[in-house]
């Protein structure tokens, strides 16, 4: 009897079910590609996925999954395609807006927040913005928040304090939420929730966000792959940009265009390949994504066992798209939306449910359907939400071509939060697993400035060992070195 449930850790309980040692070893690699970070930690416990949904029969015995979502193909003119991105993001935020009350948005001065925030106006909702400035002087945020609100005269705006913010890694002991996998989402948790409390304070009863703009209006350099061979002097005119904006060596950007490797075999050929280098950066951007990485504290056993993982996914595994560019956006909008399903759950234990209009399936549709050619260039920034939004957005918040890398958080963080690093590292139930090495992992706690350290390598180690340490709270059951089912 196939029994269905919208979390997979409450059929786990259920069925008193320890995580599979082997699942969790392969959510060690940075990153997991698809399809290892959408599998179920439980084997007895299969995972729906996202473009499927499960139909239970009348007599409830029956249950099955059939697909409901196909991608749209990207052949739509920008110009034809605007109208209806517009159309698709302000029905979005009209859903959350058109009841009134008060509604809160972020308002970052970025493209995306800024867009919401500016629909949201136009509602029955009362708005109230915020903003969070940057820590890093360089980080221009608020300058933009600022320029926005000249034209927003009815609109609150919140300007949080910028040293009172919490950092990336803050809090990662005190987790408690009801996690039904590891998600890189802790690292922000304190962050993302941070101003909630305040802005319910104000009234809001919904919290809007700007996430998932950078995956639907903007796309993968990796259209340009197949490009090359459909389009060859347009795609090489465009290329020379993307060469020149993303400082990518002329035989590296060569050596990625001419792999054909189909997806399959490029996941094969990386379970090969995870104690390398990082690849560089025009064979990530250009192929079918960054190649997986175990790193230093990773033990040799977890390195098998993902190994293992990798080879088994590359024998039935069919790209989510043949074209590589569509595959890579779709992974990542796939990745983005599981760690925004655990912010939103996050959120609405502090009162304050979040959503992401982004997010919503007719706004990816429009967004996607879009001709890659114009979707991403290397002449402007997000050229699609600068069409769709023109008119709505006034023209001086629609010239920014910048976006915050909050990289001084996360740096400071690391050196601020290192202790607690440390903590998490000593009885690490990862290593009492014989996933990783716990002495290399507080050697490394007490060193935040190592090597590498800035490109969030940690996260995937980190994301596992919070949510171990919330299944020993008690929810479930907890696995032990060699458990396998």
């Amino acid at each position: 009897m196939r029994v269905p449930a919208s979390r997979a850790d409450t059929l786990a309980a259920v069925l008193g079910l320890d995580p599979d040692v082997e699942e969790l070893a392969a959510r060690l690699l940075w990153p997991a590609p698809y399809p290892l970070f959408e599998t179920s930690l439980w084997r007895a416990v299969t995972a729906v996925a996202p473009q499927d949904a499960v139909v239970v029969a009348a007599d409830g015995r029956t249950v099955r999954c059939t697909q409901w979502w196909t991608p749209p193909e990207p052949d739509r003119p920008l110009a034809e395609a605007a109208p209806l991105i517009r159309t698709a993001l302000q029905e979005a935020v009209g859903a959350r807006t058109r009841q009134g009350g008060v509604v809160s948005c972020d308002l970052s001065g970025g493209l995306d927040s800024t867009s919401v925030c500016f629909l949201a106006d136009r509602s029955p909702a009362r708005v109230v913005a915020s903003t969070w400035p940057g820590r890093d002087p360089a980080d221009t945020d608020q300058h933009w928040a600022e320029q926005a609100m000249k034209h927003l005269p009815d609109v609150e705006h919140v300007v949080w304090d910028a040293d009172a913010s919490p950092l990336v890694y803050e809090d990662l002991l005190d987790i408690d939420d009801l996690l039904d996998e590891p998600t890189i989402g802790v690292m922000d948790r304190s962050r993302v929730l941070h101003h909630l409390p305040g802005l319910a304070a104000r009234g809001s009863r919904l919290h809007l966000t700007g996430i998932g703009g950078d995956h639907v209006a903007w796309c993968s350099e990796a259209y340009y792959h197949r490009m090359l061979r459909t389009r060859p002097l347009f795609a090489l005119r465009q290329l020379r940009g993307f060469r020149a904006l993303w400082q990518w060596p002329l035989a590296d950007t060569v050596r990625a265009l001419a792999d054909s490797r189909p997806y399959g075999k490029w996941l094969a050929d990386s379970a090969g390949h995870l104690r390398g280098p990082l690849p560089p950066s025009a064979a990530t951007g250009l192929g079918w994504g960054m190649t997986p990485r175990l790193f230093d504290w990773v033990t040799p056993d977890a390195e098998r066992m993902a190994r293992r993982a990798l080879l088994a996914a590359a024998t039935t595994v069919s790209p989510l798209h043949p074209d590589r560019g569509l595959h890579s956006d779709l992974e990542q909008i796939r990745s983005c939306s599981r760690v925004i399903r655990q912010w939103d759950a996050m959120a609405a234990r502090t009162g304050l449910p979040m959503a992401s209009p982004f997010l919503d399936d007719r706004v990816i549709e429009a967004c996607l359907a879009v001709r890659p050619g114009e979707r991403v260039t290397p002449w402007r920034y997000k050229p699609v939400l600068s069409a769709a939004m023109r008119g709505i957005v006034p023209d001086a918040c629609l010239r920014r071509t910048t976006k915050a890398a909050a990289s001084m958080d996360a740096s400071n963080g690391l050196r601020e939060h290192r202790a607690d690093l440390l903590a998490m590292w000593e009885g690490s139930r990862l290593e009492a697993l014989g996933l990783v090495d716990g002495a290399a992992l507080r050697r490394l706690a007490q060193r935040p400035a190592a090597a590498g350290l800035s490109d969030a390598i940690l996260y995937s180690t980190i994301a596992a060992e919070v949510w171990l340490r919330g299944l020993a709270r008690g929810r479930t059951h907890v696995p032990h070195h060699g458990s396998r089912p």
